[in-house]
């Protein structure tokens, strides 16, 4: 079966310095290649290749910050040294740009085939291939010209070091960005951080298709992580790209297309905003919506009243139907979603429910205390746990900043999410982080306003929830099959222009489905709906 094979970005004028010390047959040798970021099989690679020439130092001419001064590279090292201290004085405002069309190459001889054997295998040696979540961390400097040292998390040494001297490294870091998330080294501002959002949702498409020759998996693999939580939401994009086929055929203009559905869906209107990649679409052919009667919230005094003289509850059931027609005041709220949500048992009684809360206590902050005695010098060594702090303090710091439970800097709310999270990830380290987590544990805090009982009903929330985020995801799978099987029965005519289309997996309800539809409502109505 051949490889699928995507080339993401691709630069040639990457140069290696090789040392003596790295055991370069000639001392004198500059390896000349290309950098590639690969798509290969769903996984990211950074690849360089040398080229078939090498390149003399000799004949390696430096722009200087004019562009009209050159300095020639000399072949001695002495007057190398020198050249390289006039490059320093000479640096351009914009480095990246020094050595554009200032770099020629001379071909060295050989006087045998020997010769030309060791030059091949000279070559050969220096070139590499890495997967980007192998990536600790790349250093970037500069020299007259931008180079970067990639370090590798299972290795103590570093790759070669790429020295762009024709510019590049920009476009390279960017294109770098779109699979990786690159944060600057609090100790090393010179050091970027290199970590991978968690598979569960990076290859969420890949896992959840069969065919991966649909459209929609071409548009997801351009920018799988801007993609995956924020365009599943975005149902008429998926349509209309679907609609106009592909690049290679005809494109339709989209009021063609809004009329087009119009026809294809009875009472259907588009109405196409400014901001590209949204539309509103509104059904005006649903007829009368049916009577739905919605009861009291349960108060305070009625919650008191199902509860015998030990404050075991009486009757689960009927509650839970209480629960589901009215839903709760806030003021019962935090204590009746323990029970909801499995922290505590039906049938325990009051004191039962204060034992364990008090066992519960003391293993949240051993766990706690796991993660924040860990010194700097281990969290180097443990590259799964900085990925995961990485990503936590990334989502902390934009999930409902809006709310005045999280707004503002400095937030008390937003100290205890992050460290709940962290503390999650010493209670199941396997699953660890993964982004959305935030988003479902936002309102139980926000509920509580306790951290061992919110870490506890997010932990038994977890539980139900823990398939949704596994790398198989066979939660969301078994969900949007039941999904377009209700589809199927309530609204057949969609259902079925859907299948048309090779949309009938749903997969823009994949957000609503993940994170219980947190960022489609209110705040205030996801705490009602969860109910």
């Amino acid at each position: 079966m051949a490889e699928l094979l995507k080339v993401i970005f691709e630069h040639d004028g990457i140069f290696l310095h090789p040392s003596p010390d790295e055991g370069s047959l000639d001392q004198d040798l500059l390896v000349s290649g290309f950098l590639r970021i690969l798509e290969k099989d769903s996984e990211i690679l950074v690849e360089y290749r040398p080229l078939e020439d090498s390149v003399d130092p000799s004949n390696i001419l430096c722009a200087g910050q004019d562009s009209s001064s050159v300095v020639e590279w000399a072949h001695c090292p002495r007057e190398k040294s020198q050249s390289r201290q006039l490059l320093e004085t000479q640096q351009s405002y914009e480095t990246e740009w020094d050595m554009v069309n200032a770099v020629s190459f001379r071909k060295k001889n050989y006087t045998n085939g020997e010769g030309s054997q060791n030059h091949s295998h000279e070559r050969s040696r220096w070139a590499f291939s890495v997967n980007i979540s192998d990536l600790r961390s790349i250093t970037v400097k500069d020299e007259g010209w931008t180079f970067l040292i990639l370090q590798l998390k299972d290795s103590s040494s570093s790759l070669p070091a790429l020295h762009f001297h024709q510019g590049g490294s920009r476009e390279f870091l960017d294109s770098l960005r779109r699979f990786a998330l690159l944060t600057e080294c609090p100790e090393d501002e010179t050091c970027l951080l290199v970590s991978t959002p968690n598979k569960a949702l990076s290859q969420s498409f890949e896992n959840l298709l069969d065919d991966n020759s649909f459209g929609l998996i071409h548009k997801f693999k351009r920018d799988p992580y801007v993609t995956t939580l924020g365009s599943f939401s975005k149902v008429t994009n998926y349509i209309y790209d679907a609609l106009r086929g592909t690049e290679e055929q005809q494109q339709r203009p989209p009021e063609e297309v809004a009329d087009l559905l119009g026809e294809v869906i009875p009472g259907l209107e588009i109405n196409q905003q400014e901001e590209p990649g949204f539309e509103v679409i509104t059904r005006i052919d649903l007829g009368l919506r049916p009577p739905v009667s919605r009861a009291e919230p349960l108060y305070a005094d009625e919650w008191s009243k199902l509860q015998d003289p030990e404050g075991r509850i009486e009757d689960e059931v009927t509650l839970r139907q209480r629960i589901f027609k009215g839903g709760l005041c806030h003021a019962v709220r935090k204590e009746a979603w323990k029970f909801l949500l499995g922290y505590y048992p039906w049938t325990s009684t009051l004191e039962e429910r204060k034992s364990l809360q008090k066992a519960k206590t003391d293993e949240y902050f051993r766990m706690k205390l796991q993660w924040k005695s860990i010194s700097e010098e281990q969290e180097r060594r443990n590259s799964r746990l900085r990925d995961y702090r990485s990503l936590i303090e990334k989502d902390v710091n934009r999930t409902d900043r809006t709310n005045r439970f999280y707004e503002g800097l400095n937030n008390p709310g937003l100290t205890l999410l992050h460290d709940i999270l962290m503390t999650y990830c010493m209670y199941d380290f396997d699953l660890g982080y993964v982004q959305g987590m935030s988003d479902l544990l936002s309102p139980i805090l926000y509920v509580m306003e306790n951290e061992v009982d919110a870490f506890w009903c997010f932990v038994s929330f977890m539980d139900q929830m823990h398939q949704n985020f596994e790398e198989q995801m066979q939660g969301m799978k078994t969900q949007l099959i039941q999904l377009s099987t209700l589809l199927r029965l309530l609204d057949l005519a969609f259902w079925n222009y859907l299948e048309s289309q090779e949309s009938g997996y749903l997969y823009f309800c994949f957000r609503w489905l993940l994170i219980r539809f947190k960022r489609e409502l209110s705040f205030q109505d996801v705490l009602r709906l969860w109910e």
